[in-house]
């Protein structure tokens, strides 16, 4: 009887590769965010003699992974099937917040959370929305952003404000929402440079 048993589960085993059940891996598509932060729109003004760290930002879980959402209607948030962003939204979006600073040359330096590199200021940010949502049967890229510039050694907060972009796609497909957004970043990172060197350059840090 036992030998029958053995025979059995050897046989079963042998046809377990034939029939899985196991759900096949999906293949997916990886997005660079497009754009160039433009040079001409950077902020414009004398160096300031201070420094700047900006930190990664913080976001809820929809938007924390590399899925590109989008939200069909009021009631429903979905991700892209078969795509996804080379990094975690809160990454792009740090990332172009910091080619924005250095294309405007505000700054003596700009560094990120990546290094634990002294700053006289810090920029703290919440990611709130990096999604697509459609509007009259047409994709529309979101990018919504709270920003708080604080002293680097106290983390006292010297000024916050609300950012947010808004950039129609060209058509339904993956592709056109991508470039989008990649056009939404470009104008939010540009916003905030413009912003943070403003009130850097009227604040003396401690």
């Amino acid at each position: 009887m036992k030998r029958r048993l053995v025979l059995a589960a050897l046989s079963l085993a042998a046809l377990l590769p034939a029939c899985s059940i196991l759900p096949e891996r999906e293949a997916v598509d990886v997005y660079l965010l497009p754009g160039a932060i433009d040079h001409a729109a950077a902020p414009a003004g004398p160096q300031i003699d201070v420094s700047l760290r900006v930190l990664r930002p913080v976001s809820g879980s929809r938007i924390a992974g590399r899925r590109i959402v989008v939200i069909p209607d009021d009631r429903l948030v979905s991700v892209y099937q078969g795509a996804a962003w080379t990094d975690p939204a809160p990454v792009l979006m740090r990332e172009r917040i910091v080619d924005a600073l250095l294309a405007g040359q505000r700054f003596a330096s700009v560094s990120t959370d990546e290094r634990s590199l002294f700053a006289d200021f810090e920029l703290d940010t919440e990611l709130r929305a990096f999604q697509s949502e459609y509007r009259n049967g047409r994709p529309e890229a979101v990018i919504r952003i709270d920003v708080r510039l604080a002293q680097g050694n106290t983390r006292h907060i010297v000024a916050g404000q609300r950012f947010e972009a808004r950039e129609r796609a060209a058509g339904t497909a993956v592709a056109d929402v991508v470039d989008a957004m990649g056009r939404a970043a470009d104008r939010i990172a540009l916003e905030i440079a413009r912003w943070s060197a403003g009130h850097a350059s009227q604040i003396p840090p401690r």
